[in-house]
Order: C-alpha cells, then sequence, then structure tokens
C-alpha cells in the first residue's frame, strides 16, 4: 500500500517540484518520514515539532544545492549533536541552462548541457534562426528579446543555474547581461575576444552597470583548453560551469592574457 507521504514524494519527482524526504535512521522513532517541498509544505512527522522545523530548513537548504546526505542532531534538532540521524533524500529541479544566440556554437553547448543533465533554453530575437529544427536537443526554444525572457524568468535562476551569452552581438549583448546580472544564477559568460568584451564592458558601464557586477561575468568564456572548434569551445564553456560550482581552481580564459585562440 502506498502512503500518502509516498504519493507526494513520486508526484512531486514525476512533475519536476522540487521535494526532499527525510529518514530518521538513528533514533526514536526510527523509520519516521518528513517529506518537504522548497515551497514550505510538509507532510509527515519525525517525532517532534522543532526537529521536523529544523530538519526542514536544512532540507529546503539541500534542495538549493542539490545535495543528499545523513544529518546529526540533538532529540529537539540541537545541531553539532549526535542522538539522532536523519537521511535527508532531495530530488532538486533540474539546473537551468539558457544560451542567448542561436548560433553555430549553441548547438554544441546544448548538447553538452543535456548530456549534463541540464534543462536547456536557447533564446534569440531572431526568428529565422531560433527554430526547434536547429535545435531539437534544446528543452525549450524561444523567440524573444534577452531582456524580456530574463523578466520572466530571473526570479526562478538559482546557484545551480547558468546563463551564457553566444551572440557576438552588442544589441543582444547588452541587455542579456543585464537582465542576469540582478539574478541569483550561479554562472554568467559571454563570448567573444578579448577586443569584443572590452567594448562590451564599455557599454555596459555606460548603460549604469557597476565594475563589481561586471566581476560576475566570465569572458572570454570557458576555461582555458585550446578549444578552437564549436565542440571543443562548448566543452570549455561547460567545465568553466562546473569548476565556478564545485569551487575548483581552474584556468579561465577570463583570468588569462593575450589570445584566447
Amino acid at each position: 500500500m502506498v502512503t500518502p507521504i509516498y504519493e507526494r514524494f513520486r508526484d512531486s519527482i514525476r512533475s519536476e517540484v522540487p521535494v526532499a524526504l527525510a529518514t530518521l535512521v538513528e533514533g526514536p522513532n526510527v523509520g519516521a518520514k518528513l517529506l518537504i517541498e522548497d515551497s514550505g509544505f510538509s507532510l509527515g512527522s519525525l517525532g517532534g515539532e522543532e526537529l521536523d522545523r529544523v530538519v526542514s530548513r536544512d532540507a529546503v537548504a539541500m534542495l538549493e544545492a542539490g545535495t543528499s546526505e545523513v544529518r546529526h542532531y540533538g532529540p529537539q534538532g540541537e545541531a553539532r549533536q549526535h542522538g539522532i540521524s536523519v537521511f535527508i533524500e532531495c530530488h532538486a529541479r533540474r539546473p537551468h541552462l539558457v544560451i542567448f544566440g542561436a548560433v553555430d556554437f549553441t548547438r554544441a553547448l546544448a548538447s553538452q548541457g543535456k548530456l549534463l543533465g541540464f534543462r536547456v533554453t536557447v533564446c534569440d530575437a531572431r526568428e529565422v534562426f531560433a527554430t526547434r529544427r536547429r535545435f531539437p536537443m534544446a528543452d525549450e526554444v524561444v523567440v524573444d528579446w534577452p531582456d524580456r525572457l530574463l523578466a520572466r524568468i530571473g526570479d526562478e535562476l538559482g546557484p545551480r543555474d547558468a546563463v551564457c551569452v553566444l551572440t557576438h552581438d552588442a544589441k543582444f549583448d547588452v541587455p542579456a547581461i543585464m537582465g542576469a546580472l540582478p539574478t541569483r544564477v550561479g554562472y554568467l559568460g559571454a563570448m567573444g575576444s578579448r577586443q569584443t568584451h572590452e567594448k562590451r564592458v564599455q557599454r555596459l558601464l555606460e548603460e549604469g552597470v557597476t565594475t563589481q557586477e561586471l566581476e560576475r561575468v566570465k569572458s572570454p568564456i570557458g576555461l582555458d583548453i585550446g578549444g578552437r572548434t564549436p565542440e571543443e569551445t562548448a566543452v570549455s564553456i561547460v567545465a568553466e560551469i562546473i569548476a565556478l560550482r564545485t569551487g575548483h581552481d581552474a584556468p579561465s580564459l577570463s583570468d588569462a592574457k593575450g589570445s584566447i585562440h
């Protein structure tokens, strides 16, 4: 017999609603379960109101990070105690990769993103280029201006998500970067040579973007692996996304000097 907790857990996973299932694995009430969604909804109990509150708080934070682990608490949810052990199993929403610019490099990056489990959106204001036929690997192909798309989805972007600007055109690049900067997106990169980026930076400064805000922008985009083809460039970009997310110190093109090829 399927319990209400497992039914809700199953349905949330199928609908890609971020959900965590906390199971008490050591201490009183072993086997007790508490389901937590990132909206704050919960179902079940681990045996105490305060313990449920603390575990729910930790589960919501873990959902944002996309991690699962065993955590230890006191009887009332006290930290740094080991009387109770709780396994928190998190099923986070797939990280979102938003690519601006329907260009050849976009096809390769979208394919790499799908391989790594991202939900991929390709956006370009040019209807003739932004088509499902050109980007069948994408979950969504949007014909619109970057700032308008980001105005709709910006609140949903978080540390596990990425925005990549591949257009090489100031009329697209500038609104895309300006739209992404106020969000909580974990990675923001823009394609182009160092000279192109210097001109882009000047336009952004003229639009009121601060130098501190511009430190978030990785450009030239990707790690310094000597990539030239669209496929090699895509590998360098997703590698930089992974390195930034994991806190690994890797040789970024944005930190290097000289030609990017």
